[in-house]
């Protein structure tokens, strides 16, 4: 029988221009491949998104299963990208370099510069960047020199690095003036395909330092970044912010390094 609404009998279809419609008044109207049963009250895909170039939809976590040379939350984005001596990750269509290699496909040989480091902890090296840029960037960029962005891991290192950020001064260098913040990246960003924070190693984050009421903004402030304003405790920030940033030579990178002729 038809449903009531306010006492009056509802009809339950529409006609519309894709399909036969449900009542707007009682649940809305959604195309049949939206929604099935007698009144449309089943939905198919409560998703309401769809995965591309033949990528699987989970519909209970709502979201895609990419087949190979394919990456992005809708399987959109190609990727070709082949690593020369490092490891593959698919979810960023990156490399992450051996020991020694750095550059995009991890193809080329690199040295350390000792005289380079600001800051050691542990055997681990960790410099300031002169200049300004957007997370992935700053990512690239230390990548370049066989380096990766930081790795916040525990109390000690977030301290040391805090306390070294704070005594610099205004005057210190910087040759690109185009920065937005006094913030620094580390090498942390939200996946929502895992819903959690990873480090670009691919771990997961078993150490925090956010900021009281952060993070706040997942949504769109995927990426980390250490923050002056709250004693470099940490807040998610846009991707696209301009911040100056911090490298890391881990120790087996300088171990094999100290090898090389």
């Amino acid at each position: 029988g038809n449903w009531e609404l306010a006492g009056a009998a509802i009809v339950p279809y529409q006609r519309g221009p894709w399909c036969s419609l449900c009542t707007a008044g009682l649940s809305g109207c959604f195309k049949s491949w939206d929604h099935g049963g007698g009144l449309c009250e089943v939905p198919r895909n409560p998703c309401r998104m769809s995965c591309r170039n033949s990528g699987h939809l989970n519909v209970s976590s709502c979201q895609c299963a990419c087949p190979p040379g394919y990456t992005g939350r809708y399987c959109q984005v190609r990727c070709s990208v082949r690593c020369l001596h490092g490891k593959f990750r698919q979810e960023e269509c990156s490399c992450l370099c051996d020991a020694g290699y750095g550059g995009a496909d991890c193809g080329t040989r690199v040295r350390f510069p000792f005289h380079a480091c600001d800051v050691r902890i542990d055997g681990d090296c960790f410099t300031v960047s002169p200049e300004a840029d957007t997370y992935y960037g700053a990512k690239a960029k230390c990548q370049e020199k066989g380096a990766m962005l930081a790795q916040v891991r525990n109390q000690k290192v977030q301290d040391i690095l805090a306390f070294y950020l704070s005594r610099l001064e205004g005057s210190n260098r910087v040759t690109d003036t185009d920065f937005e913040t006094r913030n620094f990246w580390i090498g942390l960003t939200y996946k929502t395909s895992k819903a959690s924070f990873r480090w670009d190693a691919g771990e997961p984050s078993t150490f925090s330092s956010f900021a009281f009421g952060q993070p706040d903004n997942q949504g769109f402030g995927n990426c980390v970044e250490m923050q002056a304003s709250a004693a470099f405790n940490w807040n998610d920030q846009r991707c696209k912010t301009r911040n100056r940033y911090l490298c890391q030579f881990a120790q087996e990178h300088i171990s094999r390094w100290q090898r090389d002729p």
